[in-house]
């Protein structure tokens, strides 16, 4: 999903019009307008990154008139992760990111994305999220929650560590503790490649893994190394199982009260800072790799048959899926 603007862009006298309404707003309000965002990740994740390349965008534009603070890890001030999600829609902050899956109990079209095997590249989610499919998950998330979404972070595919074997097919995983999203299509998932799946925040996983108490876990290679999980899990399966999206969302109240030439500016930063976070996703992707591999950890990707065993594991779901979402939802994901 890209919007390209809130309203359609005017032209000529008609723009400069709108301009100086815009800055009349905010001189007339006599203050700064605050925008506070923040994530769960040092600031030297790509996520981090991208916020402050948002605010970097906005600060440059509107200088004084706006006032931007970080909170880039909210875990390091005693939240979980999953508190983003209420610290913007109750508005404590303005902008915010978390992985589709944690709002698939309050918007079940999102749990249409996290099928297994959805997506076979980038390429084709990026033109999912992008289009058709990004738009409607967007629309049927405002309708519920307090949030104005204005595009998608790549949180990207994921991948399986383990503290016991080597896993090359559904098999290996058998009797394997992991841990899994907060997503009843990821628990049934990993139950139908014979794992016990265990939905818990990230920050319960990362303490029971350190403790030697979570067999597995999954999670595109960045999140492992940045959590430290390669420290603690030999084993890496390059499985691409799920491909997950990072909506960024805004706190709507605050959004809608701004004056128009803000909210173009917040939706063209965002369109720029998506394409950025991408660009350093694949970059963070190697870079993770040569981390785990210089930890002493084994990695393997599954090879055609062993890759065509897990899909075949989890097709009572994919069946169950087109009665539950319908075929239009599977025609809005673009052909390989």
């Amino acid at each position: 999903m890209r919007r390209d603007s809130i309203t359609p862009r005017p032209l000529g006298q008609i723009a400069l019009a709108q301009y100086r309404e815009g800055r009349n707003e905010r001189e007339n309000m006599g203050r700064p307008i605050k925008i506070r965002m923040g994530g769960y990740g040092p600031p030297s994740t790509g996520f981090s990154k991208s916020l402050k390349f948002i605010g970097d965008k906005l600060e440059a534009q509107f200088g004084k008139d706006v006032a931007i603070e970080y909170v880039f890890n909210i875990m390091d001030h005693g939240h979980k992760a999953e508190d983003i999600l209420t610290l913007v829609e109750d508005g404590s902050m303005t902008l915010g990111y978390q992985s589709s899956s944690y709002l698939t109990d309050r918007v079940p079209e999102l749990g249409f994305v996290d099928l297994p095997f959805l997506f076979s590249s980038n390429a084709q989610a990026r033109g999912a999220m992008d289009g058709a499919l990004g738009e409607f998950l967007a629309r049927k998330t405002e309708e519920r929650v307090n949030y104005r979404i204005l595009g998608w972070f790549e949180n990207g595919f994921r991948h399986i560590s383990n503290r016991l074997r080597p896993i090359h097919v559904p098999a290996d995983m058998k009797g394997m503790k992991i841990r899994v999203l907060p997503s009843e299509i990821h628990k049934r998932t990993f139950e139908l490649l014979g794992a016990i799946a265990m939905r818990m925040d990230l920050t319960e996983a990362i303490a029971m893994i350190k403790a030697g108490t979570l067999d597995a876990q999954e999670n595109p290679l960045a999140n492992t190394v940045t959590y430290g999980v390669h420290k603690f899990h030999k084993f890496h399966t390059l499985s691409n199982h799920f491909y997950i999206s990072r909506p960024i969302f805004l706190h709507r109240t605050s959004f809608e009260s701004w004056p128009q030439d803000l909210q173009r500016a917040m939706q063209a930063a965002v369109n720029e800072a998506v394409a950025y976070q991408r660009k350093l996703a694949v970059e963070e992707h190697e870079q993770s790799r040569k981390a785990i591999e210089a930890e002493g950890c084994k990695i393997n990707t599954l090879t055609p048959a062993e890759h065509d065993a897990f899909v075949a594991a989890v097709q009572p779901l994919l069946g169950d899926a087109r009665q539950t979402y319908g075929e239009a939802m599977f025609k809005m994901v673009p052909k390989p």
